[in-house]
């Protein structure tokens, strides 16, 4: 019986773990200037997780887009700021693209994460941005 017990307990708190984690890191890229990332592969649909931050908030910027890979051709923005904060920014499409960051007096940092279908189905966005 208490075999039996463990056993349950056992297989509740392997449950628990498989739904608290939620994708799959892919890349994880951080800086304080400008720059263009590597390149990276992901499969749709997939997550933008970013933070910014600053010593001196008042006078920091940043603007992040994603290009294609290989051509370089812009496939989207991501975020544009100029106070510190984070987001997630979901992706319907699979391809080898890499970050162009714009960054003034900020600290980044942008997490590309792999997700399910079924995930994906669980993410809603806060806002929409209009650029």
């Amino acid at each position: 019986m208490k075999a039996l017990i463990i056993a349950c307990t056992a297989l509740v708190f392997a449950g628990s773990a498989l739904n608290v984690q939620a994708g799959e890191l892919v890349r994880e890229f951080s800086g304080s200037r400008s720059t263009e990332t590597a390149e990276f592969d992901v499969k749709a649909p997939w997550l933008i997780d970013w933070r910014v931050n600053s010593d001196f908030p008042s006078a920091m910027g940043i603007a992040v887009t994603l290009a294609y890979g290989v051509t370089e051709y812009h496939a989207g923005n991501v975020f544009k700021t100029k106070s510190p904060g984070d987001g997630l920014r979901l992706i319907e499409e699979s391809g080898r693209f890499k970050f162009k960051v714009d960054s003034a007096i900020t600290n980044w940092t942008i997490k590309v994460i792999q997700l399910t279908p079924e995930e994906a189905k669980q993410y809603t966005p806060k806002n929409t941005l209009n650029y």
